[in-house]
């Protein structure tokens, strides 16, 4: 009989996993059995929290809810023995993941793990084949990824008339840290997070760029970091290029200290599609992107430019709810977990959107020449 609640586990209590907590309470097929922390204090004031925002509810198979309330947990291997785990959220930072996933992977545990994946594609890869050999799920926790808008607008990108061929992909991920960010923030911390503004924000860019090539590598990138953290280790800034074996190409530009800024284009030969949100979307209950068609009009003296734009939408909330684009990520894998399902391509678009990371740091590290994948 296959259950039909997953038993969550969360190691680490980074403001992130704040907002999955409630996103596992809503998915209906899942629910937060205990939290770990190397401080026990932190685990059980992140639960007391959570708790009063979003109380942890289960259901029983007769549609009855009871409050439950997660067990603190002072060490991360305690958490990975519990046989009322099924799965895991790890938290943690990029240089400390390798280690839990491979862990949880030995403990039969399924894994949900933070982005960037690893600090290397070999670590990328021997994470997932360990969890492929231990028959568990694993995924990076690229929201948009399952947010209903991308089926949608895949229709748009296949238009023959309306959009044409994808030749082009700019996107830009930016927000403007305060005066404290470079020494309190781990994220400029080499030790914690050396991929800096690339594996926090440029991973998602890379991944959008993926997706709209429909999962294939590019054949080669060029990197280069505009601002350096942390005595040079740590890209702040970072602009990207990608060149793919069909002519299209793509850029993009994350950054630390640039003003909030989320957007999406992708160029056809007969119109263009805009997210200004491809990341997080905009609050309220709709996900929505633009296609556009410009046309030139000249006629001797009268040269007319005209814009033909139109907006298209899904409905899903933004965060917090039953549709949004969090909770449908907890409610698929858990799915996948309770019907003991494993599915290859979420770690397989893991470890190229890691594979490409490297290739750019590489770039970087040598005047930002073209490195070859």
């Amino acid at each position: 009989m296959t259950k039909s609640i997953c038993r969550w586990g969360i190691l680490g209590a980074a403001n992130i996993a704040r907002k999955n907590w409630k996103a596992i309470r809503m998915s209906g097929n899942g629910v937060v059995a205990a939290v770990a922390s190397r401080d026990v204090q932190r685990a059980e004031a992140f639960i007391h929290d959570c708790s009063l925002e979003c109380p942890p509810l289960i259901t029983g198979p007769d549609g009855s809810s009871e409050l439950t309330r997660p067990e603190a947990i002072g060490d991360y291997q305690a958490l990975l023995n519990r046989d009322d785990i099924d799965a895991v959220y790890i938290a943690l930072p990029t240089t400390h993941r390798k280690k839990w996933v491979l862990a949880a992977a030995a403990a039969g545990k399924h894994v949900i793990a933070e982005k960037p994946f690893a600090v290397h594609a070999d670590d990328a890869i021997e994470m997932a084949d360990s969890c492929r050999e231990a028959g568990v799920n694993l995924m990076d926790g690229v929201m948009f990824d399952h947010s209903s808008r991308l089926p949608e607008l895949k229709h748009t990108l296949t238009d023959p008339v309306a959009f044409g061929d994808l030749k082009r992909i700019q996107t830009h991920f930016s927000f403007c840290g305060d005066d404290s960010f470079e020494e309190a923030n781990i994220r400029a911390s080499a030790e914690l997070e050396p991929h800096g503004a690339l594996g926090d924000l440029g991973w998602y860019c890379i991944r959008f760029t993926l997706w709209a090539a429909g999962d294939r590598l590019p054949t080669a990138v060029s990197g280069q970091s505009t601002v350096r953290l942390d005595d040079g280790r740590v890209p702040g800034e970072f602009q990207g290029e990608m060149r793919f074996d069909d002519g299209l190409t793509a850029g993009f530009f994350c950054s630390f200290f640039c003003v909030n800024q989320q957007t999406a284009t992708l160029s056809g030969n007969r119109g263009y599609a805009t997210l200004n949100d491809f990341v997080l979307p905009f609050s309220g209950s709709e996900s929505s992107w633009e296609t556009h068609r410009h046309e030139l009009f000249i006629d001797n003296c009268r040269w007319n430019f005209g814009k033909h734009s139109r907006k298209h939408g899904v409905t899903e909330h933004a965060s917090g709810e039953a549709d949004s684009q969090e909770t449908r990520m907890f409610r698929h894998f858990a799915d996948e977990v309770l019907h003991r399902r494993v599915e290859a391509r979420s770690s397989e678009i893991a470890v190229k959107t890691q594979q490409v990371l490297d290739a750019l740091r590489r770039s970087d590290a040598d005047e930002s020449r073209w490195v070859k994948l």
